[in-house]
């Protein structure tokens, strides 16, 4: 941390005020005044990125301080950014199962798989709504997936805790999504849809499925 200090005008020696009346050259500044003046060219250079301690109306300038006669320190300082793995983003996809089926949600709550690539109850909206945690909804139909505490897959018009999913990317590179507040004997329920395109009960389901793997594709 540098720091500058303008020295107060009563501080001067006799002898470099007569010099300056005087007309003759002024003494050179002693090695820690040199320093302290390179530490804060240093810190322009680099863009001081605080003013605290400054009179209010210098601003962000330290030369406007300086020839104001402003008593400053700057410092540079480390932001901290808080990252919440995306929490509040929102993707457009259609979730692709491993069987071939794009996942659905029809305007009576019923959760299917469809072959059609296009088919509109597919299009669903994800949400991160915490970490590693997603809502998924259906955009045409306005209804979230959601699972009973039987593991039931249903579109719920309300959005509840039975709507949160946990979200992972598996080693083959689909997403496995599992009941955040529901589980069976301990348990994960997963999201699964069977080789007719039919939703599995989530107690039924394992990890290992490829019934229970989905590919979040972009709609086109």
């Amino acid at each position: 941390m540098c720091k500058w200090m303008l020295p107060a005008p009563g501080l001067l020696s006799d002898s470099s005020v007569g010099a300056a009346h005087a007309g003759l050259p002024t003494p050179s500044l002693p090695a820690s005044a040199s320093f302290r003046l390179a530490c804060l060219l240093l810190l322009l250079l680099l863009g001081g990125s605080s003013h605290g301690g400054c009179p209010p109306g210098l601003g962000r300038d330290p030369l406007q301080a300086l020839a104001r006669g402003a008593n400053c320190s700057w410092t540079l300082e480390r932001h901290t950014r808080s990252y919440n793995h995306l929490e509040g983003d929102v993707r457009l996809r259609r979730l692709y199962s491993a069987n071939k089926f794009f996942l659905c949600i029809d305007k009576t709550g019923k959760v299917d798989g469809t072959r059609r690539k296009n088919h509109p109850d597919s299009l669903m909206e994800i949400r991160s709504v915490s970490v590693g945690v997603v809502a998924i909804k259906s955009v045409s139909t306005g209804l979230y997936l959601a699972m009973s505490k039987k593991g039931t897959l249903f579109g719920s018009a309300r959005y509840t805790p039975s709507c949160k999913f946990k979200e992972r990317i598996e080693e083959n590179g689909y997403n496995t999504y599992a009941s955040l507040r529901w589980k069976h004997g301990g348990r994960q329920m997963f999201v699964s849809l069977n080789g007719r395109g039919r939703p599995r009960r989530g107690h039924k389901a394992r990890r290992r499925h490829l019934s229970t793997h989905f590919l979040p594709m972009l709609p086109t």
